[in-house]
């Protein structure tokens, strides 16, 4: 039985092998008049699809969708808030503002990197490093010099004179740590006020002696007012859109 399963597997194998290798040839390489090279098909195909694995990480990690989702999530953590919004509105949230943030990168993408390759004036190999440069200059204006000093002594490299020769193993990193840094200052000063309320409102209740009631409960519909009062989420918006120079 074993040996019958084998057999039918070599006759649907065999056909499509012989097939397959009168083909095109999967790997070739053509070298360009300017001296460049250029990949088959079935090479720059392969290298988009393993491109696209690395999407969330790229969104995550080369955009301002960090310092935007670390936000929301310590102003509803500083409203006493547990669900709401939940977790799939503030990540909904942070991308579409992720989105309109990033719009003069990735027109500036469009235009001197994808355009181009579509109408085959440029190669594959062009075109990615002209797709890097709008997103560098992006990481650059938002990476401290101190986060890129640190990485650079880390890695031991002695060759680097400018932030702009940054390599970008070193940049992404660098870039993180800056995000993450100016996420929780944004969040600490978003903190605040409702910090003071909580303790107003608890000493409020120490001295009516009703030491049983959370001041959680109290001061939570206070804290939704004074939000709503000030047009809080307009606020909130507004300053992590100018965080990043837009507007400005």
């Amino acid at each position: 039985m074993n040996r019958l399963l084998l057999l039918l597997l070599a006759l649907f194998i065999l056909p499509s092998g012989l097939a397959y290798g009168a083909g095109i040839p999967a790997v070739t390489v053509i070298s360009n008049p300017d001296g460049g090279q250029e990949y088959t098909i079935t090479l720059q195909v392969l290298a988009l699809m393993t491109a696209l694995s690395f999407i969330p990480a790229i969104v995550i990690m080369m955009t301002s969708f960090t310092r935007i989702v670390i936000v929301l999530s310590i102003l509803r953590q500083a409203m006493g808030l547990q669900q709401a919004p939940s977790n799939q509105i503030i990540i909904g949230l942070s991308l579409f503002m992720s989105l309109f943030i990033m719009t003069p990168v990735l027109d500036k993408i469009n235009e001197n990197a994808l355009q181009p390759y579509m109408n085959e004036e440029i190669s594959t190999m062009a075109a990615f490093e002209q797709a890097q440069l709008p997103i560098r200059e992006f990481m650059l204006s938002q990476t401290r010099d101190k986060d890129i000093a640190t990485f650079l002594e880390i890695s031991g490299r002695q060759d680097i004179n400018s932030a702009e020769e940054t390599p970008m193993v070193i940049l992404i990193p660098a870039f993180i740590t800056s995000e993450l840094k100016t996420a929780f200052q944004i969040g600490f000063m978003l903190f605040i006020p409702f910090l003071v309320l909580d303790l107003v409102v608890a000493s409020v209740l120490m001295a009516m002696g009703m030491m049983m009631l959370s001041p959680m409960i109290v001061s939570l519909p206070f804290k939704l007012m004074l939000f709503v009062l000030v047009d809080g989420w307009s606020l909130v918006m507004g300053t992590l859109a100018t965080s990043f120079g837009l507007g400005s």
